[in-house]
C-alpha cells in the first residue's frame, strides 16, 4: 500500500523559507550571538529568490529568532523556548501584495483614463499637492499617498474597485509590511515617488490610458524594488 500523500504546504512562502532558515540554524548548531552566511550565499543555498529571503528574515525578527544588524549581518538570538515551531503569520508577503496592486491598479486608471473629468481629477491633484507640502514640510507623506490611489480608483465609478485598492494599500500596516518600511524607507524614497505619482497625474490630465497605465505600473514597480532594498527607501 503506498503511503498517505503529506498534504501541500499551503502556508505564505515568506513562512516555508524561514522554516528553512530556521533548519539551518539548527542543523548547524548555531548559538546565540552567531553570524548567518552572507545574504547571496543564504539565498543560493535555499535555492530562493533574495525578496523572498529578505521577507523570512523580517518574519524571523519579529519572532524574536534572528537580530538584522544593518551594515552587518543577520544573528542567531537566543532560543525563546525550548520548544519549535513553524514561523507564524505575520502578514501577506510584500512581494506579493505589490503583484497585486499591479495587476489591480494597471487595470484600475487605464478606466479612470478613459473617464476624466475636471471635477473628478481634482482630488486627484489636491492629494498630489498635499504630498508636495508633507514632502517641504518634512513630514510622511502615507495619508496622502493613500488619498492620491483611492482618489484613482474613485475616477471610475466602481465603489468595489475603490475599496479593493483601499485594501490592498493599507497591507502596507501588517508587521512584516511596517517592518521593511522601517528599515528602507527615507526622503529620497519619498521625493522619487513624487515624481513618480506627478507623472501619473499627468497622463490622467492628458486623457492617454496607455500613459497613464505605464506610469501607474512604473511606480509600482519602483516601489516594490524600494520596498524589497533593491534600492534605497521605500515609499509607494
Amino acid at each position: 500500500m503506498l503511503p498517505p500523500a503529506k498534504p501541500a504546504d499551503t502556508r505564505r512562502l515568506y513562512q516555508q523559507i524561514a522554516d528553512q532558515i530556521r533548519a539551518v540554524i539548527r542543523d548547524g548548531n548555531m548559538s546565540a550571538g552567531m553570524r548567518l552566511p552572507p545574504e547571496r550565499e543564504l539565498a543560493l543555498q535555499l535555492g530562493v529568490s533574495r525578496p523572498s529571503l529578505r521577507e523570512a528574515l523580517i518574519a524571523l525578527e519579529i519572532d524574536g529568532r534572528i537580530e538584522i544588524r544593518m551594515g552587518s549581518g543577520v544573528y542567531v538570538c537566543a532560543v525563546q523556548d525550548a520548544s519549535e515551531h513553524d514561523t507564524p503569520a505575520v502578514g501577506e508577503s510584500p512581494s506579493e501584495m505589490m503583484q497585486a496592486r499591479a495587476m489591480l491598479e494597471g487595470s484600475v486608471i487605464t478606466l479612470a483614463a478613459a473617464r476624466v473629468t475636471a471635477q473628478n481629477l481634482e482630488p486627484v491633484k489636491a492629494s498630489l499637492e498635499s504630498m508636495r507640502q508633507d514632502g517641504v514640510q518634512g513630514r510622511t507623506q502615507i495619508e496622502n499617498d493613500r488619498r492620491f490611489h483611492l482618489a484613482i480608483a474613485e475616477m471610475t465609478g466602481n465603489a468595489v474597485l475603490v475599496r479593493l485598492v483601499g485594501e490592498l494599500f493599507d497591507g502596507r500596516h501588517s508587521p512584516i509590511s511596517s517592518r521593511m518600511s522601517a528599515r528602507t524607507e527615507d526622503s529620497h524614497a519619498w521625493t522619487a515617488a513624487f515624481a513618480e505619482h506627478e507623472a501619473i497625474y499627468r497622463a490622467l490630465e492628458a486623457r492617454d490610458p496607455q500613459a497613464a497605465m505605464t506610469a501607474m505600473l512604473h511606480h509600482l514597480s519602483a516601489s516594490h524594488a524600494r520596498w524589497a532594498g533593491e534600492a534605497s527607501g521605500s515609499a509607494g
